[in-house]
């Protein structure tokens, strides 16, 4: 894993931007992912050159298209750590939050960060989003960067994760390439949200042939109160 995980590392032209260990403790990551797998589902990805392409590697593509560098990020239904973690190994000053609506999740993930150690500016929160994202002090407007991984339709992915962003961040969506009807459907609530479209890169995933895109949005105004709302509400009237 670790020689796949280096190899991609190059194709993608981060070798030099990121620590030397980052292939070893991406690989030990990757290996603590599938043993833990076994009694918790995590992943539908199952093998190590699985996880080493299509977790460590797709996550790691967004360096590419951001600086991750003394930025504070919140990791929204962060999962099994993705993309947050991931990018926390490969950028050592990045301040991250995980948030998850599952403490067991969380748990594993605190081991995982205690024996990489990595554990200097790494917060987690169990909870949802729509309830940390309200007026709360130092989570409304407060985040330099917003990341979301395969978490919902980008509508409500937006009145999720918008919330969170400081004027003059942005908010990074994870998505497919068969995302362009989402895009077109999501233009009032980014609007509405402060937000505006700042960009939308493709890429391809080293040693696969799968394309993955990244959803760039910049906060512009800061998000009005009464949003996010309430989940059900969110999910039966999309804005």
């Amino acid at each position: 894993m670790e020689q796949i995980i280096s190899a991609g590392l190059e194709e993608l032209g981060l070798t030099g931007r990121v620590p030397k260990d980052a292939p070893a403790l991406l690989a030990q990551y990757g290996q603590m992912l599938l043993e833990k797998n076994q009694v918790m589902n995590l992943t539908a990805i199952r093998d190590l050159e699985g996880v080493a392409r299509l977790h460590m590697l797709d996550c790691a593509a967004l360096l590419k298209f951001c600086d991750f560098e003394g930025k504070t990020l919140i990791d929204v239904g962060t999962g099994a750590g993705f993309p947050g973690m991931v990018l926390k190994i490969l950028v050592p000053s990045l301040k991250l939050t995980l948030l998850d609506s599952l403490g067991k999740r969380l748990d594993w993930l605190s081991e995982v960060y205690e024996d990489l150690d990595c554990m200097d500016s790494i917060t987690a929160f169990h909870g949802r989003a729509e309830e940390f994202s309200a007026p709360i002090k130092g989570y409304r407007d407060s985040f330099d960067l917003v990341t979301a991984r395969a978490v919902a339709e980008l509508r409500v992915l937006c009145e999720l994760c918008l919330p969170f962003v400081k004027v003059g961040g942005r908010f990074l969506a994870m998505k497919s390439t068969n995302s362009d009807q989402e895009l077109e459907d999501a233009a009032h609530a980014i609007k509405l949200l402060g937000g505006r479209m700042a960009g939308v890169e493709d890429y391809r995933i080293p040693g696969t042939e799968v394309v993955h895109r990244l959803i760039i949005i910049e906060k512009v105004a800061p998000t009005l109160k009464g949003y996010p709302r309430r989940w059900a509400r969110m999910q039966k009237e999309p804005l």
